[in-house]
């Protein structure tokens, strides 16, 4: 579902832009005329910038395309997205600037804002959104929920068929989480195509949970992805600390199963190590994006 010309018009624009970025078209198949791995950053810590300012800075930095929050709490609140997802993504054309995914609550249909959010996203030409989490219920039997699902997504995916977006679900560790152990995820997603619901693939969650084995369940799953999150932790005791790309414990062992695979997806980078409540601290998120982009670009190109 990638426009490739219009990504590589968007990365060739922002690099114009940029005075202190690195270019973004990192691991290029001669073949194409697009990069295979268009970078966006996740704009959580950055609610407090108008959407001019916020895409301004990043086109600067060297992204191609945000992970915009269309949220409680979010850029964009789910009862305002008809009225506002436009004005932010006008901000983005005019930074040559992409709103390459979307992060939402929708979980089914029974959203009260699905329909508006995901018919306004597709007509923006945004091609993808995350979906919320499904959480365990330990006091019902677990198949039985996984069925549940099943059937939810189904509907879902059959719905964005027809408006024209794909959903996306996230991985994430946790005791509570369906998709947390990725073998679940892919028993959920069973027959339903991944080009209308697939995966987001975290690989901070996928290996704070899979600890040794996590290059097992990467493979089973790849299949279904469509998109990956980047970012990087440590352990302080028994607490996962979120730290800057290429300081932790990510193995730089998955970027080169991602180069030698057949993926062309987009990758989101998420910083979440400062406090993204704090309106004050945004300069040194900015800072730290760049940061993390440069070291992202890097273990890319390999």
């Amino acid at each position: 579902m990638c426009n490739r010309r219009h990504f590589l018009a968007r990365s060739l624009a922002a690099t114009s832009l940029a005075t202190i970025a690195t270019p973004s078209l990192i691991a290029q198949d001669d073949t194409v005329d697009a990069p295979r791995f268009p970078i966006c950053v996740f704009t959580k810590p950055l609610n407090s910038m108008s959407f001019d300012n916020m895409a301004s800075k990043l086109a600067e930095a060297g992204f191609d395309g945000v992970e915009a929050t269309v949220r409680k709490g979010g850029n964009v609140l789910p009862e305002n997205a008809a009225e506002k997802l436009p004005d932010m993504h006008r901000s983005m054309q005019a930074h040559n600037m992409e709103i390459t995914l979307i992060t939402t609550d929708i979980a089914s249909l029974d959203d009260p804002h699905c329909e508006t959010i995901l018919k306004t996203a597709a007509d923006l030409g945004i091609q993808r959104f995350r979906m919320r989490y499904g959480k365990y219920n330990r006091n019902q039997p677990i198949p039985l929920q996984l069925d549940r699902w099943k059937r939810q997504f189904a509907k879902l995916a059959e719905f964005c068929e027809k408006v024209g977006i794909q959903a996306l679900y996230q991985n994430h560790a946790g005791e509570q989480y369906m998709g947390a152990a990725i073998w679940d995820l892919d028993r959920v997603l069973g027959d339903i195509s991944p080009d209308h619901l697939g995966v987001v693939y975290d690989i901070r969650h996928a290996q704070v949970e899979g600890g040794m084995s996590w290059p097992v369940t990467w493979k089973m799953i790849q299949p279904r992805v469509r998109m990956l999150y980047v970012k990087d932790y440590r352990w302080d005791g028994n607490r996962v600390e979120n730290v800057p790309l290429g300081e932790g414990l990510v193995n730089p062992k998955f970027f080169e199963m991602v180069r030698t695979s057949d993926l062309r997806c987009p990758v989101s980078l998420h910083e979440e190590y400062l406090d993204h409540r704090d309106p004050e601290l945004v300069p040194q998120h900015l800072h730290a994006m760049q940061r993390d982009l440069k070291t992202l670009q890097n273990r890319l190109r390999g």
